[in-house]
């Protein structure tokens, strides 16, 4: 098989009806669009979310809360999970997304959380450590580096 010889599934391409172009675009007198009406006109049609009249969807759902657009969001990780590593390990982000600790940073980065306990010397490189996290994992030999 050639690469021009590639095509498309019978009947899973259609042609797009070009509406409006005349009596030579075979739409005939009506181009497509039907007698009279607000659809039939130039321009014509609803915007976008109109539900012709009723209370539209966005307006009838409850809405709660406060969502702050600047807020710094952070993958968390527990003191507890490091506990995995070897002595003298490097923690860092790549390490921690290779062990499966953390699917994907957030636009924060990672922030070590302070619960549960660590006995292993570890290096550990973050954006940010909670207070108690820092002091666990100085406590246990190792350094806690804000990146």
């Amino acid at each position: 098989m050639k690469l021009y010889e590639l095509s498309p599934a019978a009947g899973s391409v259609k042609d797009v009806k070009r509406v409006g172009r005349g009596h030579g675009s075979g739409n005939g007198k009506t181009a497509g669009k039907g007698h009279k009406g607000q659809n039939a006109r130039s321009g014509g049609g609803v915007r976008p979310g109109f539900e012709g009249g009723q209370m539209p969807m966005s307006r009838r759902i409850p809405k709660r809360g406060f969502n702050n657009i600047f807020a710094v969001k952070y993958s968390t990780v527990n003191v507890s999970d490091l506990e995995n590593f070897v002595d003298g390990t490097v923690v860092d982000a790549e390490l921690l997304k290779a062990s499966g600790l953390v699917k994907k940073t957030a636009n924060g980065g990672i922030k070590i959380l302070g619960n549960g306990e660590l006995s292993k010397n570890l290096t550990v490189k973050a954006q940010a450590f909670s207070a108690s996290a820092k002091e666990k994992i100085e406590k246990a030999g190792g350094k806690a580096e804000v990146m």
